[in-house]
């Protein structure tokens, strides 16, 4: 009976580039579907299977985080205008065509807040808030700062 699917033969030069692409902070998903890469499962497989791969695995994704980082500084740092077109009326009638220049400050909040959130969930210990119980005076501090509870 024929295998379905693609191969799922280890070499190393998928898994050189497997890490180089994870190290920019390109998602293990986003990297199997591009030509010539196995599955995920297949690679979850190899890193169960081989103790090393999993390690240069996790030290790619590690620089990763701070490549996905760095992006979210840089778009945060650059504008991006987009052009919209409003039309003017004129006694409920469109009489012209206004073009209208703004940043799209908005999508760029989204972008960066996105990017910082699944760092917070990826390496909480870097990138998360550190939420701490301090059971000698009874409260909570976030970021060494005490919050209120009652």
């Amino acid at each position: 009976m024929k295998e379905k699917g693609r191969p799922s033969i280890f070499t190393e030069e998928i898994a050189h580039e497997i890490t180089e692409r994870l190290s920019d902070g390109e998602p293990l998903r986003a990297i199997c579907r591009s030509e010539g890469m196995p599955n995920w499962r297949t690679v979850y497989d190899w890193m169960a299977k081989d103790n090393t791969f999993s390690a240069h695995i996790a030290h790619a994704r590690e620089i990763g985080f701070d490549a996905i980082a760095e992006e979210a500084l840089m778009i945060a740092d650059t504008p991006c205008y987009l052009e919209t077109k409003e039309t003017i009326e004129d006694q409920g009638k469109p009489t012209k065509v206004k073009v209208v220049v703004a940043d799209a400050f908005n999508h760029r909040r989204l972008q960066v807040d996105t990017r910082l959130k699944l760092l917070a969930k990826w390496c909480p210990k870097k990138y998360g808030d550190q939420v701490q119980f301090d059971v000698e005076n009874n409260n909570w501090t976030v970021n060494g700062i005490p919050v209120k509870t009652r």
